[in-house]
């Protein structure tokens, strides 16, 4: 690849909810925008969707020092001509996005990323037209893009490991946590995670064993407040008691081949097995699993306190309780 030249200029192929995430993270960061649709109408509902975020980007980080400039466009050309990062932000069509990366490849300069913020397709397949595909991965964010910090970047086949570290630079230029993935898979890490969850959720729905409501309310009021913080293998780590994970398993079926669910789980093997505890470890850094309960414990608190005064999930249960023993006599 050549030698790039410091990302001023972005430009955003498809302005919806992703490319107007984009946008507007960008513009509150000073970076200069150009954003590309075939609708001429996509303008102003771009700037309606910019305007809406920004209220939110200053109350997270207040006023923006210096703002950088909009433009629109729909001459493809005239975008990818002049950017110096490339945002793909289509709509989730294969066959689409792979012709799109290669119209883009012929026009951007060689040292340009371009970036599909896919949400599932292997970057392999989108760089299979591009004459540059060494430019070429996924940067996968989340909704909203101007407040969750997640982008998952993913390598094709093809991909040069100098554009992910010169993307991964990027992403965190524009107040981004990344995540990269070591080799490609289709629906990356968290949208995995999040289908299986779809899946298991409908099928207790599908069996009338509770509403909507009660479902969510499963994850708000439990799992959901440690996931925010935790995730999955370090809460588990917790349950393992003083021994972590190494005890967990010993303790529980780490295999899950239990009649809970109606999903599938990977046969247990020792190389899983060794990654499992060695990962969680790792993450515990030296901490024992009192100390890691104390914090969990503490950010918890907290967490509860600020849904309190957000009246919501947990909040509501700690302001009822609140109440009562303000009612209750001393």
């Amino acid at each position: 690849m050549t030698k790039p030249k410091a990302i001023k200029t972005v430009g955003i192929a498809g302005t919806g909810l992703i490319g107007a995430g984009w946008a507007a993270r960008l513009l509150f960061r000073g970076f200069d925008v150009i954003a590309y649709d075939v609708s001429p109408a996509a303008e102003a509902r771009l700037k309606a969707q910019i305007k809406t975020a920004w209220p939110s980007l200053e109350a997270l980080l207040g006023k923006p020092k210096k703002k950088g400039k909009l433009r629109f466009t729909t001459d493809l050309k005239a975008m990818a001509a002049k950017a110096d990062f490339i945002h793909e932000a289509a709509p989730e069509r294969e066959d689409l996005k792979i012709k799109l990366f290669r119209d883009l490849d012929a026009i951007a300069a060689p040292h340009v990323i371009i970036a599909s913020s896919s949400s599932g397709f292997l970057p392999s397949n989108l760089q299979s037209q591009c004459r540059h595909p060494e430019r070429v991965i996924i940067g996968h964010p989340f909704n909203p893009v101007y407040l969750l910090p997640l982008v998952e970047t993913v390598p094709g086949a093809r991909t040069a490991p100098e554009a992910m570290d010169r993307a991964g630079q990027y992403f965190e230029s524009i107040g981004m946590h990344v995540l990269r993935l070591k080799k490609e898979i289709m629906g990356y890490i968290c949208d995995r995670l999040q289908e299986a969850l779809w899946r298991e959720a409908l099928h207790i729905l599908n069996k009338d064993i509770g509403t909507t409501g009660d479902i969510d309310d499963s994850i708000v009021y439990s799992a959901g407040m440690r996931w925010a913080f935790m995730g999955s293998f370090l809460t588990y780590h917790l349950a393992g008691g003083p021994g972590g994970m190494r005890d967990f398993i010993k303790q529980f079926d780490p295999t899950l081949e239990l009649d809970w669910t109606d999903l599938k789980f990977p046969k247990w093997n020792q190389t899983l097995e060794k990654r499992l505890v060695d990962g969680c470890e790792a993450q515990a850094g030296g901490r024992s699993v009192a100390a890691i309960e104390a914090k969990r414990n503490a950010v918890l608190v907290d967490m509860m306190k600020v849904f309190r005064k957000h009246k919501i999930g947990s909040g509501l249960v700690l302001e009822r309780e609140i109440k009562a023993r303000k009612k209750k006599p001393a």
